[in-house]
């Protein structure tokens, strides 16, 4: 799936859409720059599988469960993949929910195969053009 979205409403629609695309167990790597739209896109996802909970980036708690439907994951200050199965954030690549995981490449030795990615990039203000498998 490939969009070019000018507001973070659309991004977030065109989230919701491709949540519909997902299953449970699916882990996503959300891959973009600070400011790309991870974020307004993990929102969209929720919404898409009928999360009515405001999502937010969990930066300091590390990940952020919405019912066990979805874990949103912000590997940004971790350094390895040891860290994250240290503080349990393994565990929840098999606990039935999708994963949506924010610099993932922090971690990557500790991914499950098979992972989908997302791609965001802020092209304009608000403009962002999205890559999603």
């Amino acid at each position: 799936m490939h969009a070019v979205t000018n507001s973070e409403e659309e991004t977030i629609r065109f989230a919701a859409a491709y949540a519909k695309t997902l299953r449970a167990g699916d882990v996503v790597l959300l891959r973009g720059g600070l400011g790309a739209g991870k974020t307004a896109f993990a929102k969209g996802v929720a919404l898409g599988l009928g999360i009515e909970d405001e999502v937010t980036s969990p930066t300091y708690a590390y990940m952020n469960d919405y019912d066990g439907k979805l874990y949103h994951y912000d590997c940004y200050r971790l350094t390895s993949g040891a860290q994250a199965e240290a503080l349990g954030l393994c565990d929840y690549f098999y606990a039935g929910g999708v994963c949506l995981i924010e610099w993932a490449e922090n971690i990557a030795d500790v991914l499950p195969e098979g992972c989908r990615e997302v791609t965001l990039r802020k092209t304009g203000e608000n403009t962002r053009e999205i890559e999603a498998e």
